[in-house]
């Protein structure tokens, strides 16, 4: 069973564990939980997983488990998230984790990652956003099978010396045409797994190491302006993992079906991820096998 494991930024939410245990569903722009919370679906980690868990539905897979707790900054909630997973990750025997935002606590990080590591079969590791940045920050990079960074995510793993995405030094530009030169420093200093999607105007398919696809059309620049258009990305090749797509074709098809999902949609800049994730399923059934069969 695959695994999506964030924060909410919800004070009133603590650790749910019951979700980890029964599947969370997607209704009416609403992320509803095994306890019976609600969570209106906008961007983070709710959108990933309202992502994943209607592409799952729509393509005949196995829906992912959620593991979430509330945060709203002060890290209480992720270190209650990393502590339960520490705990608990051996006994869960997971085939895959996508980890999004958890407060960047390296300690901590370390500790899942070795508990992880301890398993007797390794779950495939996938890492977006705040999980990302403590990856890279722990020295442990390349441990992980995919990372989702944006452009100027990007830049951060370029930079061997930055703690944080907002330290990163003005001269590792974040343009389209600095891809390569980013991710070879990235690569020489151990910063980044062999598989990345780097999300921008033009989605660029890293696979075993080497930039191996570039994916432009069609291309709806409103999308660049909609809050949680990168999370659906990550929540589509989460959802295609889990249907076991292997993960160098689950790359390249989340970056394309997230595409078509936009030209169906026509969105404009007032457009909410919401919005778009009620036409999602129509948009498999409608393109999802062509691309997946494409090369």
């Amino acid at each position: 069973m695959w695994y999506i494991a964030g924060t909410l930024p919800n004070k009133d939410m603590g650790l749910c564990e019951a979700a980890a245990q029964a599947p969370a569903h997607v209704r009416g722009g609403m992320l509803h939980l095994a306890d019976e919370k609600s969570i209106p679906v906008q961007r983070g980690t709710a959108a990933l997983a309202a992502t994943a868990l209607l592409a799952c539905e729509a393509l005949g897979y196995e829906p992912p488990r959620l593991l979430l707790a509330g945060d709203i900054g002060s890290g209480a909630g992720s270190r209650a998230l990393y502590a339960w997973l520490t705990e608990h990750v051996e006994s869960l025997a997971p085939e895959g984790l996508t980890f999004h935002y958890l407060f960047p606590d390296v300690d901590w990080h370390n500790r899942v990652l070795m508990a992880i590591q301890a398993m007797q079969s390794a779950p495939l590791l996938v890492a977006d956003a705040g999980f990302m940045y403590v990856a890279k920050m722990s020295g442990y990079a390349d441990a992980y099978d995919l990372f989702t960074p944006d452009l100027g995510e990007m830049a951060f793993l370029a930079d061997e010396k930055a703690p944080h995405p907002f330290y990163t030094r003005g001269f590792l530009l974040a343009e389209e045409e600095d891809i390569p030169a980013l991710l070879a420093r990235a690569q020489a200093h151990g910063n980044c797994p062999a598989n990345l999607i780097i999300k921008g105007r033009a989605d660029h398919i890293v696979c075993d190491g080497q930039l191996t696809a570039t994916v432009e059309e069609p291309s709806e620049p409103a999308m660049e302006c909609i809050g949680g258009t990168g999370d659906l990305v990550t929540g589509l090749v989460t959802a295609l993992l889990a249907g076991k797509v292997p993960l160098c074709k689950a790359s390249l098809a989340a970056a394309r079906l997230a595409r078509l999902l936009a030209r169906h949609c026509a969105p404009d800049p007032g457009t909410q991820v919401a919005q778009l994730l009620e036409q999602l399923p129509q948009v498999l059934h409608r393109h999802a096998e062509d691309v997946l069969k494409a090369d």
